[in-house]
């Protein structure tokens, strides 16, 4: 087996796409409803961001959206503890895994690369904003083909709902004191999630087939796959 798997104050939050201009072209999902998954398996995420604890901050959040949309989500404790018994102690290293071992191994139809791209709070004179972003990608453990590829941003605003200077002043001193003690990354990172997941989204993951909206999602997705063929 080693060696096969080598709020005292009002705050705004704000959840989004990432991706700008990019986010305006259509996503192509013939790859994913030609390999529709029932069971996602999710890595730890790979992280770039400088906090040493975003990574399973965010693993900890993105389980629950992805089986609410209707998938068999492996246990990301058990799927951690299994690599780092075999051989693969960090989240580069589960990453590295050939997709077929990680197939012969777990079962799993798909699996789901993350990497956190931003983790924390950053404080400016009058205001902080707590940022946490994240893409991921969707693969298919049978053919290696990617089936979708999406992002997730949350952003808390301690300015938000403050008219004036004085009193955004007073929410900067509070915020910054508050956040020495709680990360409120911790507090958005679900949010960040479910915008990653994107179910109320044209760009989120496909109703999966526990999904009540499984049947009706599929054919308008085939629907608009033919439009655009004709």
């Amino acid at each position: 087996m080693k060696r096969a798997l080598t709020a005292c104050l009002a705050l705004g939050i704000a959840a989004s796409a990432l991706g700008g201009c990019a986010a305006s072209k259509p996503l192509d999902y013939g790859p994913y409803l030609d390999h529709m998954p029932r069971s996602i398996l999710v890595l730890p995420p790979l992280n770039e961001s400088p906090a040493v604890d975003a990574p399973y901050g965010l693993l900890s959040t993105v389980t629950s959206p992805i089986a609410e949309r209707g998938y068999y989500v492996f246990p990301v404790a058990v799927v951690d503890q299994m690599m780092k018994e075999n051989g693969c102690p960090t989240s580069g290293e589960m990453h590295q895994v050939p997709i077929d071992r990680l197939r012969a191994v777990f079962g799993a139809d798909a699996v789901l690369y993350l990497t956190v791209k931003q983790w924390g709070t950053k404080y400016q004179v009058i205001s902080s904003n707590t940022t946490v972003a994240v893409v991921g990608r969707l693969v298919d453990t049978r053919t290696g083909t990617e089936l979708w590829s999406g992002s997730g941003l949350a952003v808390r605003d301690s300015s938000s709902g403050q008219n004036s200077l004085a009193a955004m002043l007073v929410a900067a001193v509070v915020n910054q004191v508050a956040s020495s003690m709680v990360d409120y990354s911790h507090d958005i990172a679900p949010i960040a999630s479910a915008a990653l997941v994107g179910a109320d989204t044209d760009r989120g993951m496909l109703a999966g087939s526990r999904s009540p909206a499984y049947e009706e999602d599929q054919r308008r997705h085939a629907e608009l796959r033919a439009a655009a063929t004709r």
